[in-house]
């Protein structure tokens, strides 16, 4: 808020004050007090870009350039729509993120050490003249593959003004050193490309025509809990059929439905899934035309020549491969928890299913053998043969698409690429990097460490990485990385850590065009903002423009294209794509337009209907549950002890798992993380309303709560290999016995060597999954003591 504008309003409530204050038994003692002149209110329509994706429309009314309150989508049946897209508490709190404390106000330079948070206030000026001389002098010296991009999520589906900008000058100059993956779904998207050639699955709206749902640590009801992200037809499906969710927590997708709750141990999703295709080959209710038709692998008729004897998956599941063991449900129920008679039943359950909608979250894919977890679920539907019909998933997560693309980047001349969370290896060990052990793709072999870093819009250089406090000890030593370049709108803990620091505008404040894919209507939003960014907040096409301008790549950058111009430049292009888009004109005028989904939404649907004429993307054109390509992986990549990666779809126990004894000796309780209705991932913990709304605690079961005379509410210290956070205890029946979980995204904060922020990353390890090289979030043992 600007000084005058404060300045009235204080007075105004001064006037109040007195007004109410003086002569309590008089009859006016109620007098209502005058309201503050803003000006006039204006509206104006925006959008929620934090990375849950949805990009939900939100109704700006300002006064005076001041957002005084946010609405939502309010487009209603009378103006002939079928949906709103409805955003959630914490698109509706964007307000309070802008006026934020801890909002970054002017670019500053750091005096003191890095992770102390000392900087000085700097100019535009000398801030781009700094970045552009380190710029140089780590590429003159090193060469462009020692600048990373850095992984982040913080803004998403910005045509013009996003991370692009950034990576359109980088390449500009030669390039840098990229990344592959996610932290969200690193393990399931290399799983599906290997079985189906490429990440896929039926939308949301397939659920509504379903008999029968079976999901897998599947949570929408938190994490796409808007009014068009997939609670809205998850919770029309599941009070219509039944529905089973498999999760070591009963989360609030179970919450007031229908829905059959059954708990197992972390990490062991993959055997469950060994069982009921054991009941389902035993009882020959598998499909074996399905399976011979579209399927490499599933038996010795489709195994490839170059498969050994009996590797094939039916020889597997019923114990005649290698291991000599039948993947029983009596087997399951001792490595998952789960009875036996229940896996039994629900395997009965998906036999008996017409139309059976079988999904995951990314939750399960996120542990140390994710990716196996992930192809073991896709067995499900394959099985049954229920795939590319109405109503039936082929086991991934379930998607919304939109329409919008981006601005172009241009060509990075440097090939390599890292697995985006093994970014801290290379900084301390890039050189010794190898596609054979650390998955790095387009070369053999790195030639540099990382030695700059351009963050924008992201907290994972600290808060969101995994072993906080090692990942600190990595980035306080400036003779590893030598330059850190942090772009943000609120002092984060990674931006702690920065060289320069720069601040960004925020979504209010931002004009771009965005898209919110519902399921029958996708909402093109017009970010039209009459909302002054505060102090000298500035975009990242704009940072980037200045730069540019320092490194003499000014009109190789804008193309002669004001930002205006570029965010409609980009979004004709994607018209041009998809002519059922309306006019730029159009959706500027109306600010939010709704355009029909076209499409059935049902995976797979033209491959089952003709797998001749459209083939998959994999080598045999076919679904490999058979991949030779992972067999070659196996046989040629270095593993360190107890990775797997496998032909086929295989349980297999791992580091700090279920049934990791030896580290159960002193850490005995598995821990994961989830994530809750008041953050995306880090994104608005600040927000007092919103930490007053979820409370941030570690949850345990009453059995082990007891064990360590732990009552609701008692501060905790919870301590894994990595390290110790502090903590308060939930004490709850709704997570099972031997497993606790703290809520993913609280903000780091250290002291004395112990995280009294709340952050799981702070207990989380920096081994990677095998094949994806992903975030093993979910896969900690600790042990929780009362503080």
């Amino acid at each position: 808020m600007e000084r005058r504008s404060f300045l009235k309003m204080s007075a105004a409530l001064g006037c109040a004050a007195t007004v109410t204050g003086c002569n309590s038994g008089s009859s006016d003692v109620n007098v209502v007090p005058p309201k503050p002149d803003f000006g006039p209110e204006k509206i104006n329509w925006s959008s929620c870009t934090c990375n849950c994706a949805a990009s939900c429309a939100l109704k700006v009314i300002s006064q005076n350039g001041i957002v005084t309150r946010i609405e939502s989508d309010n487009l209603g049946a009378d103006k002939g729509i079928e949906l709103q897209g409805r955003a959630c508490l914490r698109g509706r709190a964007s307000r309070q993120k802008i006026y934020a404390r801890d909002r970054l106000r002017v670019p500053m330079k750091r005096v003191g050490k890095r992770g102390e948070g000392k900087f000085i206030p700097i100019s535009w000026d000398e801030a781009y003249s700094i970045i552009a001389q380190e710029l140089r002098r780590i590429i003159d010296t090193y060469g462009n593959d020692a600048v990373y991009w850095q992984y982040a999520s913080g803004t998403n589906q910005l045509r013009a003004g996003g991370r692009e900008s950034s990576q359109r000058l980088l390449n500009l100059l030669g390039g840098f050193l990229d990344m592959y993956g996610s932290y969200s779904a690193a393990q399931i998207v290399p799983a599906s490309a290997y079985t189906f050639g490429e990440i896929a699955s039926s939308e949301y709206k397939q659920m509504l025509n379903s008999d029968f749902i079976l999901s897998f640590g599947f949570n929408p009801a938190e994490t796409r809990m808007s009014g068009s992200g997939g609670s809205f037809d998850y919770s029309l499906a599941n009070h219509k059929v039944e529905s089973i969710i498999v999760d070591p927590r009963y989360s609030d997708s179970s919450l007031g439905a229908e829905s059959h709750w059954l708990a197992i141990k972390p990490g062991t999703d993959a055997a469950l899934c060994e069982a009921i295709a054991y009941q389902i080959i035993s009882k020959n209710r598998h499909n074996q035309v399905f399976l011979d038709t579209y399927c490499i692998g599933f038996d010795e008729k489709t195994l490839p020549a170059s498969a050994p004897k009996n590797g094939d998956y039916k020889s597997y599941i019923l114990g005649f491969g290698d291991d000599n063991t039948p993947k029983t449900p009596s087997r399951a129920a001792e490595i998952t928890g789960i009875p036996e008679y229940k896996i039994i039943e629900l395997a009965d359950k998906l036999i008996a299913a017409e139309a059976p909608f079988i999904t995951q979250g990314w939750g399960p894919q996120r542990q140390a053998n994710g990716e196996q977890t992930a192809r073991a679920i896709f067995m499900l539907p394959l099985l049954l043969g229920k795939v590319g019909i109405a109503g039936t998933n082929n086991g991934n997560w379930p998607r919304h698409y939109h329409s919008l693309g981006i601005m172009p980047i241009g060509t990075n001349k440097v090939k390599a690429k890292i697995p985006c969370f093994l970014w801290t290896e290379a900084i301390v060990n890039g050189v010794n990097m190898t596609s054979v052990e650390h998955g790095v793709q387009g070369v053999d072999k790195l030639k540099n460490n990382i030695k700059f870093i351009w963050n924008y819009a992201g907290n994972t250089l600290i808060n969101q990485h995994s072993d906080t406090f090692k990942t600190s000890q990595i980035l306080q030593d400036e003779s590893l990385c030598e330059f850190i370049l942090v772009h943000d709108v609120q002092m984060t803990p990674s931006a702690m850590f920065a060289d320069i620091l720069l601040p960004d505008i925020m979504d209010l404040e931002q004009t771009d065009i965005v898209a919110n894919p519902g399921t029958n209507m996708e909402t093109i939003i017009s970010m039209t903002s009459a909302v002054k960014a505060p102090f000298e907040a500035k975009s990242c096409f704009d940072v980037c423009h200045g730069i540019a301008k320092k490194m003499g790549v000014e009109d190789e950058f804008t193309e002669g294209r004001t930002y205006q111009q570029w965010v409609e430049f980009v979004y004709e292009s994607s018209r041009a794509k998809n002519p059922a888009l309306p006019s730029y004109k159009q959706v500027i005028e109306q600010g939010l337009v709704k355009v029909p989904q076209t499409g059935s939404g049902i995976v797979m649907e033209k491959f089952i209907s003709d797998p001749i004429a459209n083939p998959l993307k994999t080598p045999s054109g076919k679904v490999e549950i058979y991949s030779e390509r992972l067999a070659q992986i196996a046989a040629t990549w270095i593993l360190p002890e107890d990775d797997v990666i496998s032909a086929i779809p295989k349980f297999y126990d791992t580091w700090e798992g279920a049934r990791d004894n030896e580290t159960k000796d002193e850490y005995p309780l598995q821990l994961i993380g989830h994530h809750t209705k008041g953050r995306v991932h880090s994104s608005f913990h600040n927000i007092p309303w919103l930490r007053e709304a979820v409370e941030d605690a570690v949850w345990m079961n009453p059995v082990d709560a007891s064990a360590r005379g732990i009552t609701p509410g008692d501060a905790v210290i919870v301590t894994s290999k990595r390290g110790s956070v502090r903590t308060v205890a939930k004490v709850t029946p709704r997570i099972m016995p031997g497993v606790t979980s703290l809520p993913q995204g609280a903000w780091f904060k250290p002291e004395n060597g112990v995280d009294m922020g709340g952050c799981v990353n702070a207990l989380t390890s920096l081994r990677p999954s095998p094949l994806a090289k992903g975030n093993p979030q979910h896969t900690n043992l600790v042990q929780i003591v009362k503080a």
